[in-house]
């Protein structure tokens, strides 16, 4: 299994919040993190499934954001970010194919529906004109994507795939441009909210992935 090395700790700043507020806050998240092996093959495939509709499709956060930041700095942290996600697409996508179809939970389950309407808000705050939401939105979703990248890594093992590298901005890089744009506080404030929303949109995802879970166990 591999070695889970969450958001390091770093007190007062977005890396900080992430941790307290984003995937890694949630139960069943840190279920799966210490346990992977605990879950049901549906479970997996819900997984791999549903993050790959709300991240696996280009142009994505990341990809939006970019077209939305003049930053000099903050664009080359975005091209890296951009270049590192391909990657992570492509290798959801794969877990995606490996791992099979969704079971359903009963006749009135609208996961996929409600999955979808995730990625469109996702899409609308990642192209929105608010100077620093979109960058927001985008340092939250690297961030936390530490905690989600060993779920996929175990995932990718579970399946008899090699896991591939991440190449994602370092913690230390994000927090450094964040803590750099915060000097303007109306963009602190725009960072903020795109990266509260992010993480509101993860947790919800993951209570969805429970409720499944707990669903099909019922039956």
């Amino acid at each position: 299994m591999p070695e889970i090395n969450p958001i390091p700790s770093i007190q007062h700043n977005l890396v900080d919040y992430v941790r307290e507020h984003g995937s890694f806050s949630v139960a069943y998240v840190r279920t799966m993190t210490d346990d992977f092996g605990s879950l049901s093959g549906a479970d997996i495939a819900d997984l791999a499934h549903y993050l790959c509709i709300l991240h696996g499709r280009h142009p994505g956060v990341v990809d939006h954001a970019a077209t939305k930041t003049a930053d000099v700095s903050a664009r080359k942290w975005l091209v890296h970010a951009m270049e590192a996600f391909s990657a992570e697409r492509a290798f959801l996508t794969k877990l995606t194919v490996a791992a099979g179809p969704i079971s359903g939970v009963g006749g009135s389950d609208q996961s996929n529906a409600t999955v979808l309407a995730q990625r469109k808000a996702l899409e609308m705050l990642s192209q929105s004109d608010r100077d620093g939401c979109a960058l927001g939105a985008s340092f939250a979703l690297v961030l936390d994507w530490y905690a989600v990248r060993p779920l996929l890594e175990n995932a990718a093992i579970k399946f008899g795939i090699e896991p591939r590298d991440q190449n994602m901005p370092t913690v230390d890089s994000t927090l450094q441009l964040s803590t750099a744009l915060n000097e303007n506080l109306g963009i602190e404030r725009a960072v903020n909210f795109g990266a509260d929303q992010i993480l509101a949109q993860h947790r919800g995802l993951w209570q969805l992935l429970e409720a499944r879970r707990r669903s099909r166990q019922a039956s």
